[in-house]
C-alpha cells in the first residue's frame, strides 16, 4: 500500500494514507516523498473529503474508518484494482509470483531491464537498493511487480495477482502459507492457475521446473508459451570450467537447454537465489534482454532491504536483518549464511600468497569458526495460527545457537508454545516473552566473529539497534572485555 501511494503521488493526485504502526523502510520512505501519513483509524480521517478511499487488505469489517465509509456510501476500491485500472492498463506487466523469493527476484528483473536501458516501472514489496525505492512510475512500456497471492481485500477475497493481467509471469515456488486464508495447498494450486488462466497466449509463464506443486498447477491447462527453470531443458546455473562445488554459490555460469548463455559473478548468497537469478534472466529474455547481458547486469546487482541486510558490526559480531519468515525460507537463509561462513573459513585456513608469490601461511586456520546465532520472531499469520511449528527445528539446525521470540498476550501473541516447539533444539535454542531479556541474552552469548541473523517480517521490537547497543557494552559474555 506504501508503494501504491508512491505511485498515485507519482501520477500526480494529492494522497494522504492511515496505518497502524508503520515501521522503517516504508514509513520513512513515504516521508522522503512528501505522503502523510495518519496513525490509525479514525473516523475523523472523512474530513479529508477524498475522492476515492484506495483499500489495502489489512483492513476488515468493523475498523471504524472503514464502517464510516460504507455508512456514508462514500467511493472505494481495493488496491490491486485500483493499480491494475490506473497504472497497469497499458504496460507490459512483468509479474513475479511464488511463496518465497519474490521480492529478490522483481528487485533482479527490475535491475535488469534497467541495466539494459528499459527504464522500467516496478512495485515490489521491499526496498531495492539499486533503486533506494520500493515504486517508481516511468514512461517505459514495462512494469515489474511483485505479484502476491494473498487476498486482495475483505471484500474481494481473489488473490492480488488476478488483477495485474501480465504478459511475463514467473511462478517462482509454491508451498503452503497464509493458513488463515487458505485451507491446503489445493487452494493456492488454484488461485494460481487463476493466474496462469490471465496470460495471453503470446505471453509467456517462466516456471520453476522443480515444483510438483506448479506442475500441478500447468497440468490444468496452460494457454501460452512456458520456459523452465532448474531443469536441464530449460535455464540452469552450471558450474564452470575447472570450478569447485562450493565457488558456485558466487560464481557461475548459466545455460538454457544445455547452451552456455552466460556468466554471473556477484556477492549474493545461496542457491534459492540462484534460481531466482535464472527466473529473472528468463523473464528480462522475453523483452529483449540478451542473457549475457543480463549476466553481466547481475553482477551489480544489490540485493534489499531487510534481505541479508548487514545492519552493524560491532567488536567482531555482526547483525543482519531478513524478512524470513516461512520454515522453508528460514532454512535456506541459514543455510545460505552458512555456506558463506564456511567458504570463507576454508579459504583463511589455506592461507593467502603474498606479492611475491610465496603462501603467507596457516595463521587463519587458528580463528575459531564463525557461528551463527538465529534471532527469530515467527510473526507471520500462518505462524501464529501454529501451522508450521513442527517445522521450525528442522529449519533452524544450521544454526549454532536459537533464540526465538514469542510476543506476550495481545494482538501479536502466539497461539502455542514457543519453547515447547524449539526444545528439539536441546539446550542451543531460547524462547523469550521479552525482547530485553531476548537481547541480553543474544549479547551474553555472541563472541567476536560470530554472526547474530534476525529474522522477522516486522519491524520486531527495534531489536536489531538493541542489539548493536547491547553488543557494544564494555563486558558481555563470560567476562569477554570488549
Amino acid at each position: 500500500m506504501g508503494g501504491l501511494a508512491v505511485l498515485a503521488r507519482e501520477r500526480g493526485h494529492r494522497v494522504t494514507g492511515c496505518d497502524a504502526g508503520v515501521y522503517p523502510p516504508m514509513s520513512t520512505q513515504l516521508e522522503a516523498q512528501g505522503i502523510e501519513l495518519i496513525e490509525g483509524y479514525g473516523e475523523a480521517q472523512l474530513a479529508l473529503e477524498p475522492d476515492l478511499f484506495v483499500i489495502g487488505n489489512v483492513v476488515s469489517r468493523g475498523n471504524p474508518l472503514m464502517e464510516a465509509i460504507l455508512d456514508r456510501g462514500l467511493p472505494y476500491v481495493s488496491g490491486p484494482q485500483w493499480l491494475g485500472e490506473h497504472v497497469l492498463q497499458d504496460k507490459w506487466v512483468l509479474a513475479v509470483a511464488g511463496t518465497h523469493g519474490k521480492t529478490t527476484t522483481a528487485s533482479m528483473l527490475a535491475w535488469l531491464l534497467e541495466d539494459a536501458g528499459l527504464n522500467p516501472g516496478f512495485l515490489i514489496g521491499g526496498v531495492p537498493l539499486n533503486f533506494g525505492v520500493s515504486a517508481r512510475l516511468t514512461d517505459s512500456s514495462f512494469f515489474v511487480i511483485e505479484a502476491d497471492e494473498y487476498d486482495t481485500a475483505f471484500f474481494d477475497k481473489r488473490s492480488k495477482f488476478v488483477h495485474y493481467r501480465p504478459r511475463t509471469a514467473i511462478l517462482n515456488n509454491l508451498e503452503f502459507d497464509h493458513a488463515d486464508i487458505f485451507a491446503d495447498l489445493g487452494a493456492i494450486e488454484t488461485q494460481f492457475h487463476h493466474l496462469v488462466r490471465t496470460v495471453p497466449r503470446l505471453g509467456r509463464l517462466v516456471v520453476n521446473g522443480v515444483e510438483p506443486a506448479l506442475e500441478r498447477v500447468l497440468a490444468r491447462g496452460c494457454w501460452s508459451e512456458l520456459e523452465r527453470f532448474g531443469v536441464a531443458d530449460g535455464w540452469q546455473a552450471v558450474p564452470l570450467d575447472g570450478q569447485s562445488a562450493e565457488a558456485i554459490d558466487t560464481h557461475f555460469g548459466v545455460s538454457l537447454r544445455g547452451e552456455p548463455v552466460g556468466e554471473v559473478e556477484w556477492n549474493v548468497q545461496g542457491a534459492h537465489n540462484q534460481m531466482n537469478a535464472l527466473a529473472a534472466m528468463a523473464a528480462a529474455r522475453h523483452v529483449g534482454v540478451v542473457p549475457a547481458q543480463a549476466a553481466q547486469s547481475l553482477s551489480s546487482f544489490q540485493s534489499v532491504k531487510r534481505r541479508m541486510e548487514v545492519r552493524g558490526t560491532v567488536n567482531g559480531v555482526t547483525v543482519y536483518d531478513d524478512f524470513a519468515h516461512h520454515p522453508t525460507a528460514i532454512r535456506t537463509t541459514v543455510a545460505g549464511l552458512r555456506r558463506r561462513l564456511d567458504a570463507q573459513t576454508r579459504n583463511a585456513s589455506t592461507g593467502s600468497m603474498s606479492t611475491d608469490g610465496v603462501s603467507t601461511g596457516h595463521k587463519a586456520s587458528l580463528q575459531p569458526v564463525p557461528r551463527i546465532l538465529a534471532v527469530l520472531e515467527p510473526r507471520s499469520n500462518t505462524m501464529k495460527l501454529g501451522v508450521m511449528k513442527a517445522q521450525l527445528p528442522d529449519s533452524l539446525r544450521g544454526a549454532d545457537l536459537v533464540f526465538g521470540y514469542g510476543a506476550p498476550a495481545g494482538c501479536d501473541a502466539l497461539g502455542w508454545d514457543l519453547a515447547e516447539a524449539l526444545a528439539p533444539l536441546g539446550d542451543t535454542a531460547h524462547a523469550f516473552g521479552d525482547i530485553d531479556a531476548l537481547v541480553a541474552a543474544v549479547a551474553r552469548s555472541a563472541r567476536p566473529g560470530d554472526h547474530v541473523l534476525v529474522m522477522s517480517n516486522g519491524g520486531f521490537g527495534g531489536v536489531h539497534d538493541r542489539l548493536l547497543k547491547a553488543l557494544a557494552l564494555p563486558v558481555r559474555a563470560g567476562g569477554a572485555a570488549a
